[in-house]
């Protein structure tokens, strides 16, 4: 069984008579933005192109939507801390009731200890960070919850099936950080062009919900009312989640379309999960929640996050428009027939146009990097999606092109792309590049010392954090273990191997072969009774030492002192140039699953491009297609890494390594199928 809370009664009896019913508010389409299809038809009418001008939150939007979760706390007895952002992760409110709960722990409940396991952090980083995973997975064709989220990033898919493999978006939680210099760090003084990080990376947790108006993502809402922060370790059964009952309460009249919600749509063919509470079970109808001018500093307060917003209510920006920080790309930038868009500065100011590569000889030219870029755009249009409806959609993919040393080359995205695929996307083709390369071994031997993991207490009321030392990790291990895995006493070292990010993912996964029960782990994992969400291996300890020291830095802000092992410490202001992991060729991190190869021209490696947005193996196709076609307009002179040197060659312990899975059949309009054999 999963996590329980404690819940009014009449919640839990509401439940025990719902028996079974299944996981979702599909069946009760009340408070669900659109309305739900009008009768005789089956879709609610938007799939990518409904955006506009108007489309955002306005203030009096999110009053309501904090009304309405107010009222579901005290209903339940369990005052929360509630926040509503953006579609770009702008925090607009943040709200605390009194009594709620100060800090969350991070925790997976099986007494493990390492990793981020046993760090209090501040709830409202829980709450923020729960409602920015639920919109950056979100879009006109899918509404997906931080709930959808938890169940696509665990070891096993579905979480609870101890024999199957690891969700299709493994890893995926050590992304958007807010150490990434990929995204866009708040102003802290109102909304700004996006996408803005979360502050302690993508949630597993049950309690963000997307909002949405006429059918158009524009927001979300994040809840922090329990203790722990944490997972659904269990998506086979429907235990209640207070956080989520209390944001369900919230988004009533902005719910997503019955017809977009998760649990229409199907990965890996498991149907996915929305929420495991419908708004007939809440503990009060929040259609007749009192409205925000009723409440009193009794019942709480609007509240400033230091770095994030202040205590005055915000209206949220307009996707695709500059406000936001997409838009879409004009004529001198990308052919408009492509119908591209672009990330852009406060100025409109395109951040990442094609550029040439930054290495000294054998470089990408600029317009081997467009060409690139507008190739693997041209198959994302093509490609069926695997996430959206209605069902013939096209993928919603953000391309990333970067050079050999990690520089971002090009950003390019198709309309009404995830939000979150700006950040993993370069994540991504970072990953291919990195692990490819013959710097990646001396790169990793420059963080020599040991890093601590620690447990905290805060102490919020008495002003102080207290951090303690549990453990300790090294680098150099993961090394020796990779070389000794594939039987490679030079790798990482040579680049004699071309890894896709795919393979390295499989690398890092808590067993290997993949889901096979009772296997040790890859050699870039902790062995599965240490591992956890909040322990990863490789990819969370480089950035492990940045993200506990941001969490540091903002308690210290709000005048906490923080004590390391009993001294007291001053913890410095992150630096203006971000880095996750002090190494530039992953400067944001690097993830573990697929969609990222590398880039050679003839056996030299240049670069990597990457694709993300909906399912791994439409991404796949997005990037390994999209250069294969590039390889051909360009007459050869940059092309996919040597058949005989990419990671599918290796077979350690007997299983073939994976470089890219192209989906079956995967055009729309179109009977080819196959069409990634032979390049």
């Amino acid at each position: 069984m999963g996590r329980h809370h404690a819940l009014s009664l009449a919640v839990a009896l509401s439940l025990a008579l719902a028996g079974c019913s299944g996981g979702s508010n599909t069946l009760d389409p009340v408070g669900t933005s659109p309305p739900p299809p009008t009768p005789g038809t089956s879709d609610s009418g938007c799939a990518g192109q409904c955006a506009t001008a108007s489309s955002f939150l306005t203030p009096d939007d999110i009053r309501r939507i904090i009304a309405q979760a107010v009222a579901e706390a005290k209903a339940q007895g369990r005052p929360a801390t509630i926040v509503v952002s953006d579609r770009v992760g702008n925090v607009l409110a943040a709200y605390r009731m009194a009594g709620a709960p100060l800090t969350q722990k991070v925790s997976s409940e099986r007494g493990l200890v390492g990793g981020l396991e046993g760090l209090d952090i501040p709830a409202e980083f829980g709450a923020i960070s729960k409602a920015l995973t639920a919109v950056y997975f979100s879009s006109e064709g899918n509404a997906f919850t931080s709930r959808t989220a938890g169940q696509i990033v665990q070891e096993h898919f579905n979480p609870g099936d101890g024999t199957s493999p690891s969700g299709p978006l493994f890893g995926v939680q050590i992304a958007n950080l807010p150490c990434s210099d990929i995204n866009v760090p708040f102003n802290g003084t109102g909304p700004s062009p996006g996408p803005h990080p979360a502050p302690v990376g993508l949630a597993a947790d049950p309690g963000g919900i997307s909002l949405y108006k006429a059918g158009v993502p524009v927001g979300a809402v994040g809840v922090a009312a329990d203790p722990i922060y944490g997972l659904d370790a269990n998506a086979l059964d429907r235990d209640p989640n207070l956080d989520e009952i209390i944001a369900v309460a919230g988004s009533f009249g902005f719910a997503g379309p019955t017809d977009r919600r998760a649990d229409t749509i199907t990965a890996g063919g498991l149907i996915l999960r929305y929420t495991n509470t419908e708004f007939s079970e809440l503990a009060r109808d929040p259609a007749t929640a009192p409205g925000f001018a009723t409440l009193t500093p009794a019942d709480g307060a609007l509240f400033a996050i230091p770095g994030y917003v202040t205590t005055n209510i915000q209206r949220g920006t307009a996707f695709g428009q500059p406000e936001s920080g997409i838009r879409p790309a004009d004529a001198s930038e990308y052919p408009p027939e492509l119908d591209a868009f672009v990330v852009v500065d406060p100025a409109n100011v395109n951040r990442f146009p094609p550029r040439a590569g930054t290495e000294a000889s054998g470089a990408l030219t600029q317009a081997e990097v467009r060409t690139i870029a507008i190739e693997a755009v041209k198959v994302a249009k093509r490609t069926r999606a695997q996430v959206r409806k209605p069902l013939g959609s096209p993928a919603g993919e953000t391309v990333v092109v970067t050079d050999s040393n990690g520089a971002v080359l090009a950003i390019v995205r198709t309309r009404d792309a995830l939000m979150d695929a700006v950040d993993v996307t370069t994540q991504k083709a970072r990953t291919a590049a990195f692990f490819s390369s013959p710097n990646a071994a001396a790169d990793l031997a420059t963080i020599a010392a040991p890093i601590p993991y620690f447990s905290a207490t805060l102490d919020i009321p008495n002003g102080r954090v207290d951090l303690r030392t549990v453990g300790t990790t090294t680098v150099a291990p993961y090394v020796a273990a990779f070389r000794g895995f594939l039987g490679q006493p030079n790798a990482l070292a040579d680049g004699l191997t071309a890894h896709s990010s795919r393979s390295i993912g499989l690398l890092e996964r808590p067993l290997y072969p993949d889901g096979v029960p009772g296997t040790p782990p890859g050699p870039l994992s902790p062995p599965i009774e240490r591992w956890s969400l909040f322990n990863t291996g490789l990819q969370l300890d480089l950035i492990y030492t940045q993200l506990a020291g941001s969490i540091a830095f903002y308690l210290q802000e709000l005048g906490l002192q923080v004590r390391v092992d009993g001294t007291a410490v001053t913890i410095p202001p992150p630096p203006a140039v971000r880095s996750c992991t002090g190494l530039p060729r992953i400067n944001a991190g690097y993830t573990l699953f697929g969609g990222g190869v590398p880039i050679y021209r003839g056996n030299t490696l240049v670069g990597a491009v990457a694709a993300s947005g909906d399912g791994t193996d439409q991404s796949d196709l997005v990037a390994f297609l999209g250069l294969s076609n590039a390889s051909a307009a360009l007459g050869g002179s940059i092309g996919q890494a040597p058949k005989s040197i990419r990671a599918d060659q290796l077979s350690p312990r007997g299983a073939r390594l994976l470089y890219v899975q192209c989906p079956q059949a995967p055009f729309n309009n179109s009977n080819e199928n196959f069409v990634c054999e032979g390049l």
